[in-house]
Order: structure tokens, then sequence, then C-alpha cells
């Protein structure tokens, strides 16, 4: 790699290079053009090259940028690739290598140099190095020149949409992807979101507009597809039988070799099996679907790409198109679900599903009807269980995932349907069969769990708690463990409320300043008796606020299942009952005393009838006495409470949210990109 890394440092020696940032125009028809283009280059991959690519870039633009407002160079480059670009259909169509080989090269240099130029530079000074013409300043040629931007822009979409995806055309697809993606990454450099933006406004009205929903679609089919990229070194032109040089075929002034082949993560070196397996053509069509989703609305405009991908329906659905919105389609949904749940490793791919199931009805209505759930949702918990090794957004779209699904009742009492064997990545017992419904408790549970000793985030609670307390009403045949988790978790939870209770006492007990001192029952401390507490003192309140929240919630769960479906989980029943004790100490407290007269109602009904059946009983006999009981237990005893239901609501601008949480997956996901960490603005190098 040594030798390829130093051909990369040597870049800025290049005289091609040197001629195009030199002071000499370069008008579009020179044959300079073609000898520039005439190299052969592997894109690298591994974050040193990238650096070293970068690096080499910044020198060649430092010159670009002070010669081209005199030479207009920047602007002939551009219109050399789109004078190639008309009829780039054509030849890939006649496999035409040559002319779409060149136009790769062009675009490649482009989307170097753009990447240095929108770091470095305001829009306003990017937009007017695109009216720059020969020996000129600022051009007085009307629209033209002016419109150079949207030109670009719309041949790169043009080019992702019409170009047919073959070996040939692989790369310049890619690369046409990945350029919009730096057009749009002057986002990377503001703190604050761009509400304004002039690449915004050419992608969102003009000549790109009527493209949306084509763009749109062909990006999810780039997705849902995953075409492996073609062998390196094969999709352009074929090495020669006899060892010798690649085969240009290109005039005879062309000099080969005016830049060293570059081979990196290609012919000549190995590649990882992780990069043989993927798909970077997938990977980067679905970071610049999500960009494009989150941009934000201007005042008069809705983003026409959310629009696209809040309303697009199935190849099967025959209903007419709504004349609201102009970007509606079709995709096949059956594959799209089947992408959906084959790629959700990636936090882009939850992304994605998140968007889908909280945006797009028809969507969310299609994943709902389907009888194979399990597919989706496997790896959705999958997530959840490797907690610890996932960052804290990838977590939070899976969390929020399973409560939209909860929303749902039918998905509530489909999910205790599906039987499963042999979850051999849930470590801590071995499952041979449960559930779907009961796996799913158990690794919300272990969510909560993990929260409390790790991370103490109330929002992670929150929905974790709200995902249960859906389902609650629907549980049904739940696992032995699930229904033991269910009360081990109330216990862990007991066992915290006793510790921060004593912890607040004794603060309590301190800022009075006696030990003989009478303190108020804890059962009626109200925040703003605290006000004049210490910060530790208020901090030991609060947390035995949260703390009594968090539990009369799972209470409430308990309750929810015992008053809609008791007679369908004995195994909750008989947990119940064997750690009946812990619920002592709620029976009066006025937090939970009027939630805690149902659990006790079925707690003493159930001790009477085994303490009838007398001593030494078995598990079996138990469970049958409790099958009994089910049928005999009034249902009319039982105080009716109002249904538990969450439903997931954005909250407000959650652009703050989405857009640095997207541009932190293209800075560390995208393919083929790098930024210098020290340029980022948008979100610490810890949240990306």
């Amino acid at each position: 790699m040594g030798a390829n890394s130093s051909s990369i440092s040597e870049l800025p020696e290049n005289e091609y290079l040197q001629k195009l940032s030199g002071s000499e125009p370069i008008s579009e028809n020179d044959p300079f053009w073609n000898q520039l283009l005439s190299f052969s280059f592997t894109t690298p991959t591994n974050s040193a090259d990238l650096k070293l690519l970068e690096e080499a870039t910044i020198s060649v633009c430092k010159s670009l940028v002070e010669k081209n407002p005199r030479t207009g160079n920047l602007g002939s480059l551009i219109k050399v690739f789109l004078s190639r670009t008309k009829e780039l259909k054509i030849s890939a169509e006649c496999q035409n290598h040559l002319f779409i080989w060149q136009a790769h090269n062009a675009l490649f240099i482009i989307c170097c140099l753009l990447k240095v130029f929108i770091s470095r530079m305001s829009e306003e000074e990017l937009q007017l190095h695109f009216t720059y013409e020969e020996k000129a300043g600022p051009s007085s040629c009307g629209a033209e020149c002016e419109d150079l931007i949207e030109e670009l822009l719309c041949c790169l979409i043009q080019l992702i949409v019409e170009i047919p995806l073959l070996d040939i055309t692989y790369s310049i697809s890619l690369e046409a992807v990945t350029t919009l993606i730096v057009f749009l990454s002057c986002q990377l450099f503001h703190k604050e979101i761009l509400r304004e933006s002039i690449i915004h406004r050419y992608l969102m009205h003009g000549r790109c507009l009527p493209y949306t929903s084509r763009l749109v679609k062909t990006l999810l089919y780039n997705f849902i597809r995953q075409e492996r990229s073609p062998p390196p070194g094969t999709h352009v032109f074929q090495q020669q039988t006899d060892g010798g040089g690649l085969l240009y075929g290109i005039a005879s002034g062309v000099a080969t070799g005016l830049w060293t082949v570059f081979t990196l993560g290609g012919v000549g070196s190995k590649a990882s099996a992780q990069l043989e397996q993927c798909s970077p053509l997938a990977s980067q069509s679905l970071l610049l679907l999500l960009v494009l989703a989150n941009l934000t609305d201007t005042p008069d405009t809705p983003n026409p790409y959310r629009q696209a991908i809040m309303s697009f329906k199935n190849t099967q659905d025959n209903t007419a198109f709504s004349s609201s919105n102009p970007h509606a389609f079709q995709i096949n949904f059956n594959s799209l679900y089947t992408a959906l749940c084959d790629q959700q490793k990636s936090d882009q791919a939850t992304l994605l599903l998140y968007m889908l199931l909280h945006q797009n009805s028809n969507v969310r209505t299609y994943v709902l009807a389907r009888t194979d759930i399990e597919n989706l949702v496997l790896p959705i918990l999958e997530i959840l269980y490797h907690v610890e090794e996932r960052n804290s957004h990838h977590v939070y779209m899976a969390l929020i995932i399973l409560l939209i699904l909860t929303e749902d009742d039918g998905f509530n009492r489909s999910i205790h349907e599906v039987i499963l064997k042999n979850i051999t990545w849930y470590a801590e017992r071995v499952l041979t069969e449960i559930s779907l419904g009961s796996l799913l408790i158990l690794v919300v549970i272990r969510t909560i769990q993990y929260n409390m000793t790790r991370t103490r985030d109330k929002y992670l609670h929150t929905n974790c708690l709200a995902a249960l307390a859906n389902m609650s009403a629907q549980f049904r045949s739940l696992h032995q463990y699930a229904a033991q988790r269910i009360i081990s978790l109330f216990s862990l939870l007991s066992k915290k409320h006793n510790k921060v209770l004593e912890q607040a006492t004794q603060s309590l007990r301190g800022s009075l300043g006696s030990n003989d001192s009478p303190l108020p029952d804890y059962h009626f401390w109200e925040m703003s008796d605290c006000l004049h507490f210490s910060e530790t003192k208020l901090r030991h309140a609060q947390d035995l606020n949260v703390i009594e929240e968090v539990i009369r919630m799972m209470l409430e769960i308990i309750n929810s299942c015992l008053t809609n479906s008791l007679h369908h989980n004995p195994n909750l029943v008989y947990a119940l009952l064997y750690k009946r004790d812990l619920f002592e100490q709620f029976r009066t407290h006025p937090s939970f005393q009027d939630i805690m007269q149902n659990i006790d109602l079925v707690i003493s009904f159930f001790s009477s009838r085994l303490e009838q059946a007398g001593a030494e009983l078995s598990v079996e006999r138990v469970l049958e006495i409790i099958k009994q009981g089910a049928v005999a237990l009034p249902k009319d005893r039982l105080r009716k409470f109002p249904e538990l239901k969450f439903k997931y609501v954005e909250e407000e601008q959650p652009e703050e949210f989405f857009i640095p949480y997207v541009w932190s997956l293209v800075y560390n996901s995208a393919v083929a990109l790098y930024w210098n960490p020290r340029d980022i603005q948008l979100f610490t190098m810890d949240s990306g």
C-alpha cells in the first residue's frame, strides 16, 4: 500500500492537475481534457488513503480557488462532463466503455474538488465560482452560466434515474450519488440546522423538482436490490491476456500512465471480506435518501422528497393517486419488506424503517398485515439485545419502531401466536421454544434493566414501558421466563425505590438538623417542599419521583394483563404468587393504592385456593389450580381502569435530532468519502 499511498501524495505535482489549477484558461474543446481524463483509478476505501487523497486535493484546490476567477477552468471541467453525459445512455446500450470511463473520471475530479470547496467557503462563494468564465470575472452570458449548478445537479439526477445499472455504469452511478451527497454536505460545516440553502433551493424547485419521485424510487430500488460492485479493474477495461497494460483505445496523442494506475482496494490488493459482501451503491443511495428526506421545509414549499416518501404505494395497489401530492409513485412492497428485514444491522436501514412506519401509512398497513412479521421484529430485538454495542440513536430508533408496531392491537395479538425455536443470540437462558411476544417482552425488560444500571435515560425508560403497556391487554400464554422477568423487574424497582427513599429520608433528616426531628410522611412529599434543599437533596427527591412513576407504570401493566387476559396467563399469576411479599409495601402507598386493589385481590383469591389445596404442591399442580381459579374468579370484582394506550409522537422540531444524526451516519458510513473531523461543526465526534 506504501507505493499507492505515495502515488496519492504526488498528485499535486501531476502536470495535468497543475494545468487545471494553473493560471492558463483551458477551453472546453481543448484536447487537454482527453489527456486529463485518461486515468484508471479505483477509489480508495481505507481512511488513511482517503485522508491522503483529501490532503492532495486541498493543495490543488487552493491554487484553483485563486486562479479560477480568471481562468474559469472549474466551469470548463463541468461543461466537459455535461457534454459527455448527453450520450451516456446510448453509450451504456452500445457498451461504449471509453466514453463512460472518461465521464466517470470527470465526475470523480469534480466531486473531489467540490468537497474541498464546500468545506472551505460559503454557498454564495461556491455559486460565484460556477459563474466564472475564461479570461473574465463574473459571467455576463446570462442564464446558461448562472444556472451551471442547477444544470449539474439536474444532470446528476438524470444520470441516477435514467442510466441503466450495468457493470460498466455502476461506478458512474455511484459517483453521481456521492456527488449529490457532497453538494448537500454544507450542513456539516454549520452548527445550526440550515433552513435556507442555495443547493436545497435548486433541488426543491425548478428543473430538479419533476424528478423527485423518480429519484426517490431509484434510490429505494438501489437499496432493495443491493447490487454488488463489479470486480475492480474489470468493469471499465479488461486487462490484456498477454499481461500488457490497460487497453485505453485513445487517440495517439494521449500518454498512458498520465496518472499512476491506482489499485487501492481493487486489482493487486486484497479487499476485506466485509467489503466484498457489501453493496456500495445501495449503502450510498440509502444515505442520500435519508439526507433528502430530512431537508427542512421552506416557508412556501414542503420538502418534496419527504412528500414522496410519505405517499408512495404498493405496485399491487390500484387505487388512484391523490391529486394533492404530485410526487407519489408505486414500488414493490414485498421486495422493500425483504430488504428492510435483511439490512437492519445498520443504523441507516433502521432509520429508513422508522421513517416509513411513522410517515407512510401504506407501508405501515402492509407491514402490520404480514404473516411473517417475525422476520422484521427479530432483527429489531437483536439491536436492543446488543444495546451495549449500539449507539444510543440506533437503540432509540429500534425502540420507537416497536412502540409504533405495538400501537396496533392486531400486532399485539399475532406476536403471541408466532412460535420461535432456538433463539441463539439470547444468551441469558436457553430458549428452545418461545412466542415472539414473550421474547419481545424479555428483550424490552432487559433494555430497561440495562438502562437502570448504566445510562439512566428517562426517555428510554418511558418508551420501553409504553411498548409493554400497549401490549399488556393482549398478553397471551406468556412463557414462564417472561412472566418471571416481569416480576423480577418489579423486584428490582422495589429495591431501587427503597434505596432512593432511604437516601432521600437521610437528606431530609440532615436538612432538619436533628435525628429526633419528626419527618413528614414521604407519601406526601411535594417537590415544592424540597426547594430549599441542596442540589444533592433535590436530586434524591427527583429520583424518588421518577422511580415511583416507573413503579406505577409497571403495576398498571401487570394490572392490565390481569384484568384483560388473566385466564390466558397462568405463568404470570404463578410468578405473582411466588413473589407476593414484594407488593406488600405498596398496598397502603397513596400513589399505588388504587392500582394495587386488583393485584391484591388476585393474590388473595389464588392464595386462598392454594391453601385449601394443601401443602407440598408441585409446580404442575399449582398451575392447574391457577387455571381452574381463573375461570372461577368473578370478573366484576376487578376494578376497571382506562385502557393503557400510548402513541408515538415526534417532538417539536424533530430536525434538531434527525439532521445531525443522518449526517453523522454519512460521516461515519459513506463509501469513499472523508472529511477532516476538525472541520465538522454540526455534531461532536462523540455524537457522530
